[in-house]
């Protein structure tokens, strides 16, 4: 150091030391106590560097006393450490970590230095580790979600927030206490607590502190319509003469554009009715694992008999286990044929109660009001045999049917309340949307002070528009909803972002071999009903002791959102037979993740699924197109064929390319590159704007001014 005077601060650095054990260290050889930025003598740092080697020999020469006694290890002859696989796995899932939560660089140059406070925090930490003792004993178990905070995760293992830090420190994680971490940082840290964790696909409301304290006692409650059905069959305006409004008369074109939950009250009983537009919204509440309807009513019309949308109707209510009642609307037409109707019934496995079945099937008129009482008893009987009871008392949840944005009102979402009473000022979470509840109106827009369960109820002011299907809950503190829903929001985005498992007979095939999958469902749309109807047939005959193959529904026509929708609910494959898929319903299907399958030979379909079935689904052959050139010259030499002297006009040729030979617009054959030259020597690829020398295999009837195409088939590994 010579004769230059050092600060404390910057001898404590030059030593590795903090400068609060450096003044101690003075302090104990005997020399005069001084502050941070006093400046410390030649000597004094001298023998404070001397103390340090002193004491470092002397740790050495413990660590040898302490050496078990043995062979003498030779220098070049180290023995191995053998890690095993949990050691391995677990340093893997640390560097994980600490690439997700890498710092950004900083910029080259002398390191700022910390504020005083994190100094005297840093320091107490390294130099008195003997007054911190470790009080806590975390959990055995534990339910954790990805994104939880440092300290939620703290709560959730039973230990102090500052030990997750201090672990997250030690693995190259920086986090603070309001931090999110990811699902691989949790499963670390529960290792290193030695904590079992369940992971939870979707953070869900406890209801545990409310439930212990008290007795919900479960009432009965109305019963939730959904009317299906064609459109114009007169779905709408049978529920108007129910309700005695003028619904219909609002509706551009006389047809419901959106769905729509209406109450009714018939004497003392109370019905919940929701009017869809055919399927699509009932669908997708239900494809999002929402169990809102406990009745179906199927409408069809005497005139006009079983439709397309009636069909898949029909297959909805029972892919969703709801029991259908039939109204038969228009009965009161001249030319209404109810016998027509009940006998196309059967061949859909719906049997009225007169052909000895167990089906409700009612003639009703929405104009007449012919039959709507019986239609109404029938509700009546089929909701007592359910005996539908649901708590009256608790938090509130409800269902989402339907969102819209209007143009004065904001944001307003209708829901029906499925247990516990919903008040003004409850705070809730729905979905990624958190608050308080604004206001709250039922359908004809007149305000509500509670909503019990059972009761259709319009909410406004939510900050988004909810899907139909999305669970309305509320919670005890606005602040628990908002850091919920923002959990939420994280989730969603990483599956959005990450989402590469997709519905596809690839991705069957295996849950097949793995044992996860006893049905194969199909969804199948064809050109014509032969086709559709010998298809189905056949897909089913494939199926064997240990999967079978059912055909869920099957229709003529392109393939539609509606399509998509059932596929997603009841997971299912879609396939379709000479006809293709809309733009919606293809973007919807590549949103939701979802496998659209187009053939036009019925072979093809069979053989898919059977290898599907059986595991044996071969990669899929793909063809890139490599160039394009044209003859210019012919050269014919005996025992060797036609050379066709040619100019690259497009991308490239390579030796080992495919071609395929134009004349005009007519293709003459296709075969591969026997040769390829450039002037007198072989190579591997011409590019374009250079001329080279062309022999195709197997043909030797080149011309000028032909047009050689060529390609190559990849073969690439179905994910």
């Amino acid at each position: 150091m010579g004769q230059y005077k050092l600060k404390l601060f910057e001898a404590a650095e030059r030593l590795r030391l903090s400068s609060e054990a450096l003044a101690r260290m003075m302090k104990e050889l005997g020399f005069k106590q001084r502050g941070y930025t006093s400046y410390i003598t030649p000597e004094e740092y001298e023998a404070v560097k001397n103390k340090l080697r002193d004491e470092k020999q002397k740790i050495k020469q413990s660590m040898r006393k302490s050496s078990p006694q043995g062979k003498p290890r030779h220098p070049r002859k180290r023995k191995r450490i053998k890690r095993d696989e949990d050691e391995i796995q677990r340093a893997v899932k640390q560097t994980l970590a600490r690439m997700d939560h890498k710092r950004p660089k900083r910029k080259p140059g002398k390191r700022p230095r910390p504020p005083r406070k994190e100094r005297r925090e840093e320091e107490s930490q390294v130099f008195e580790p003997e007054t911190r003792v470790v009080s806590f004993k975390a959990a055995r178990e534990a339910t954790v979600s990805a994104y939880m905070s440092v300290s939620e995760l703290g709560q959730v293992f039973q230990v102090p927030p500052a030990e997750v830090i201090k672990r997250c420190v030690a693995m190259g994680v920086f986090v603070t206490i309001n931090e999110r971490l990811d699902l691989d940082t949790i499963t670390v840290l529960a290792e290193e607590f030695g904590v079992r964790i369940t992971v939870e696909d979707e953070p869900a409301i406890s209801c545990e502190p409310l439930d212990e304290g008290e007795i919900c006692e479960e009432k009965a409650r109305p019963p939730v319509v959904v009317v299906l059905g064609h459109v114009d069959h007169g779905k709408t305006t049978l529920l108007d003469y129910i309700r005695k409004s003028r619904v219909a008369s609002q509706e551009a074109g006389r047809i419901t554009q959106r769905i729509g939950a209406y109450t009714a009250k018939i004497k003392d009983f109370q019905i919940v009715f929701l009017d869809t537009p055919g399927h699509e919204a009932f669908t997708a509440m239900r494809a999002r694992g929402a169990s809102v309807a406990d009745i179906a009513i199927l409408v069809v019309a005497a005139d006009d008999g079983i439709k397309p949308q009636t069909v898949e109707a029909i297959d909805h209510a029972k892919a969703a286990d709801l029991p259908i009642i039939v109204a038969v609307t228009k009965s009161d037409l001249a030319n209404a044929d109810s016998d027509k109707v009940k006998s196309q019934l059967t061949g859909y496995e719906i049997v009225a109660e007169e052909y000895g079945g167990k089906t409700m099937v009612i003639e009703v008129s929405g104009i007449t009001g012919q039959g709507v009482d019986d239609l109404l008893d029938a509700i009546q009987v089929t909701s007592m045999e359910l005996e539908l009871k649901a708590p009256y008392e608790g938090r509130a949840r409800g269902v989402v049917v339907e969102s819209k944005l209007d143009k004065s009102k904001g944001s307003m979402t209708t829901l029906i309340v499925q247990r516990g009473t919903l008040r003004r000022g409850d705070p809730y979470i729905c979905g990624e949307w958190s608050g308080r509840v604004r206001e709250m109106m039922d359908e004809n827009y007149k305000r509500l002070k509670d909503a019990t369960p059972g009761t259709p109820v319009q909410i406004l002011g939510i900050g988004g528009i909810p899907e139909p299907g999305e669970m309305f809950e509320t919670v005890e503190s606005e602040r628990a909803a908002k850091d919920l829903a923002q959990r939420r929001h994280l989730m969603r985005r990483e599956r959005v972002l990450a989402s590469s498992s997709k519905l596809s007979l690839e991705a069957l095939q295996e849950q097949i071999q793995a044992g996860d999958v006893r049905e194969l469902r199909i969804i199948l749309k064809g050109d014509v009903f032969g086709s559709v109807e010998a298809l189905s047939t056949s897909l089913e005959e494939l199926s064997l002791d240990e999967v079978k193959v059912k055909v869920i529904h099957a229709a003529v026509g392109a393939i539609t959102v509606n399509d998509v929708n059932l596929a997603e609910a009841s997971g299912a494959v879609i396939v379709g037979f000479h006809v293709s898929p809309h733009a919606d319903a293809r973007s919807h299907a590549d949103r939701e993740g979802i496998e659209i399958r187009t053939y036009n030979v019925i072979y093809d379909v069979i053989d898919d699924v059977r290898a599907a079935m059986l595991g044996m689904l071969e990669p899929e052959k793909e063809e890139i197109t490599l160039g394009r050139a044209e003859v210019r010259q012919v050269f014919r030499i005996p025992r060797v064929g036609s050379i066709a002297g040619s100019y690259v006009t497009e991308g490239k040729v390579t030796r080992d390319a495919k071609v395929r030979v134009f004349r005009g617009n007519n293709q003459l054959a296709e075969s591969h590159i026997a040769s390829l030259q450039r002037f007198d020597k072989s190579v591997a690829e011409v590019e374009a704007g250079y001329e080279c020398g062309i022999r195709v295999a197997e043909y030797n009837e080149l011309e000028e001014s032909d047009v050689l195409e060529f390609f190559t088939i990849v073969e690439r590994a179905r994910v």
